[in-house]
């Protein structure tokens, strides 16, 4: 198997995996620079650039849907682009290692983030199952 196809079977999971809420980007640029070789650098790249069709796309639905509120995203979106071209600078400057450490720590934080949630979900859902309704008589109290 080629290189290109390697990179072509490597972009369709990441969309599917991106298609389901996850970003795909965590699957794409590990899957380019682990099974494709690729430097960090242009795995990077090629992500942000994927990215750039699929969030035009979902900001049209999302205002056509009409849950977008303009005077709301312009500050969130002006400090997301103060941070991107900060960023995109810092990036020209490291190496291909720094950005892999640094990817990988992201991705470590977003992981235990993730299970943070969903641990602390549960918890709350148990406790909102074992807790009793207010309509429904205690026993214990009614003696």
């Amino acid at each position: 198997m080629t290189a290109e196809h390697m990179i072509i079977i490597v972009s369709a999971l990441g969309g599917i995996i991106g298609g389901m809420g996850m970003g795909g980007g965590t699957l794409l640029i590990p899957l380019l620079t682990l099974c494709t070789g690729m430097e960090q650098h242009l795995a990077q790249a090629i992500n942000l650039m994927a990215f750039i069709p699929m969030s035009i796309i979902a900001l049209a639905i999302h205002k056509k849907n009409g849950y977008v509120c303009f005077k709301q995203a312009a500050p969130v979106a002006f400090t997301a682009l103060i941070g991107a071209v900060g960023g995109s600078f810092a990036a020209k400057y490291a190496g291909g290692y720094v950005l892999r450490a640094c990817f990988g720590a992201f991705l470590t934080v977003l992981g235990v983030v993730q299970m943070a949630k969903i641990i602390i979900s549960a918890l709350r859902e148990k406790k909102k199952r074992n807790k009793p309704a207010s309509n429904e008589i205690n026993i214990s109290e009614s003696r």
